[in-house]
């Protein structure tokens, strides 16, 4: 029997079956892609072919956050992203911006942006909760310590699953406090950010702790570091097989979105999986 899930719906989709957002990185530094699409044309070629292998989402993102990356400015960000933006969204897509900046925020959501999906959980900049409740839109909340450029430093833990969960439902009561609605906030880990190795595994084996809480579960987890780890492949793009196995593993723990980089495989894989419960 497949395990029970939620009837919610958050952005406008029903959690009942596992859903899945497609990285659409226009940065020239991300870990994995970087580079690869930093031609208006290139990523959206790109972001249509994650909708046509069945993405719901379409996560687009414009300033690296990997571990040590330097800080870009809302106006590089936004070149970056905007044209992306208008151009997938006139095409139908479903899109969330990949931001900590209030002002990039605003536009993007001007330009077609459905979603925010903030690493710092709101935290980063003190515009970004009034933008997100002045616009009544979905937010994805992370969890992190510091800024890629510091969290390494600060992934000191008593109990790194508690306490991801009590500093995570604290970026929740400030977005509620904000005046986010409750039915629009969803909740990411952050596997890697402010983590090492062993505290991405444990709070990916603890991850029902989190779903417990109410509120959807998003976990970005694609080829990440603890995925070679783990797998032992230093090679960031031959960690496919990893980042589903972990993928399926986080939709047992009860995830119920899984932002990837592979999507085709990874809808691939959740189909398969779904039909084995039936």
């Amino acid at each position: 029997m497949m395990p029970s899930r939620s009837s919610t719906v958050w952005a406008g989709l029903t959690l009942e079956q596992p859903r899945v957002m497609g990285i659409l990185n226009v940065t020239p530094d991300s870990f994995s892609d970087g580079g690869s699409r930093t031609g208006v044309d290139a990523a959206v070629a790109a972001g249509l072919a994650m909708a046509e292998a069945g993405a719901d989402i379409v996560d687009v993102g414009g300033e690296s956050t990997r571990p040590g990356a330097e800080v870009v400015s809302p106006e590089t960000e936004q070149a970056r992203v905007l044209p992306v933006i208008r151009a997938l969204a006139s095409a139908g897509l479903c899109l969330s911006v990949d931001t900590r900046n209030a002002a990039t925020m605003r536009v993007a959501l001007d330009a077609g942006a459905a979603i925010i999906n903030d690493v710092s959980g709101l935290a980063y900049d003190p515009g970004s909760p009034g933008v997100v409740a002045g616009y009544g839109c979905p937010v994805v909340l992370m969890h992190m310590r510091g800024t890629p450029a510091t969290m390494n430093v600060e992934a000191v833990y008593r109990d790194v699953v508690a306490d991801v969960r009590t500093e995570l439902m604290s970026r929740v009561d400030a977005a509620l406090a904000a005046g986010i609605r409750p039915d629009r906030i969803a909740i990411d880990p952050g596997l890697g950010f402010a983590k090492d190795v062993p505290q991405s595994a444990a709070v990916l084996r603890g991850l029902g702790s989190l779903a417990d809480l109410g509120y959807p579960v998003l976990v970005g987890l694609s080829r990440k570091r603890f995925i070679g780890a783990l797998s032992e492949e230093a090679r960031p793009g031959q960690r496919l097989g990893g980042s589903l196995a972990a993928g399926l593993f986080a939709i047992l723990r009860g995830a119920s979105i899984l932002r990837v980089h592979d999507v085709r495989e990874t809808v691939q894989a959740i189909r398969v999986w779904r039909a084995l419960f039936e």
